[in-house]
């Protein structure tokens, strides 16, 4: 039985990856027990035939008349056609960076210890129904304002949810954030405009330099230095052309300890010397 990786598989097409993602799933025979390698969290909104989905300990069902929300992890899943032989449901994902940043923007930061569930039922109704119809694949592919009016789809169900199960979907949603990866991550991403080097951010993550490096490169598959470095030449770019700052200005907050090796540094990538974006 081949594994199949999803989103991925529904993403051929597309040229870089999508932190919230429709797809648009129609079936014509039964497919048993899937073997899934899901790496996004999901809602399934099944609108004709029935899923099962099989954990590591238990198993879920349903129909129509409910959805269900997944978590990103390898799942075996049954899809059975209706009556009228057919299978379609809407599949909506979204990243984990999404989901944090929608619980700090709506969310309390600190929640008390929520036992690991890897999925979460909902029931449909009149709302939840029209939410479904109104998501297509087609609706938001390659417009001016998709992945705007994407992104307001999916705060518009996790907020309906929230208001309409309260607590439990509250404490279920933090449980999908990654815990190790997640403090992983802010702390690096938190100190990208930093001037730390790489041994002091590795200390903050309580970790040796040789586990940060290694850490860091299967997270952003890209090495540490190389990654902070653009990202604080980037941010530097962004600064000078304010015209407001000078690059002896910003060297040292970007992390350079002398004024030569920033303005070499900053020339490699961009092909331009910094006193010419700012002058």
């Amino acid at each position: 039985m081949p594994i199949e990786n999803i989103p991925e598989i529904y993403l051929q097409n597309k040229k870089t990856e999508q932190d919230i993602f429709v797809y648009d799933f129609k079936m014509t025979s039964d497919v048993v027990k899937s073997k899934v390698n899901l790496s996004m969290n999901m809602f399934s909104f099944l609108q004709v035939g029935k899923k099962q989905v099989h954990f590591a300990g238990t198993s879920v069902a349903v129909n129509k008349d409910q959805s269900l929300l997944l978590k990103k992890g390898n799942w075996l899943w049954t899809e059975l056609l209706d009556i009228e032989a057919i299978y379609y449901c809407k599949l909506f994902f979204f990243s984990e960076k999404k989901l944090t940043d929608f619980l700090s923007k709506y969310t309390n930061s600190v929640k008390p210890f929520q036992e690991e569930v890897p999925y979460f039922i909902i029931e449909n109704d009149n709302y939840i129904a029209a939410f479904i119809n109104s998501l297509s694949s087609n609706t938001f592919t390659n417009q001016s304002y998709s992945d705007a009016l994407l992104f307001l789809k999916f705060e518009e169900i996790m907020l309906y949810l929230l208001n309409k199960y309260g607590s439990s979907f509250e404490y279920y949603l933090h449980s999908l954030i990654s815990k190790e990866i997640s403090l992983f991550k802010n702390i690096v991403e938190s100190n990208i405009n930093s001037n730390l080097k790489l041994e002091e951010i590795a200390f903050l993550c309580n970790m040796s330099l040789s586990t940060f490096k290694r850490h860091f490169t299967n997270e952003y598959n890209e090495p540490p230095g190389k990654w902070l470095q653009d990202k604080r030449l980037q941010k530097a770019k962004e600064l000078l052309q304010t015209g407001n700052l000078k690059p002896s200005d910003i060297y040292l907050d970007i992390g350079y300890n002398n004024l030569s090796n920033f303005s070499i540094a900053f020339k490699n990538k961009f092909g331009i010397s910094p006193t010419d974006i700012s002058n």
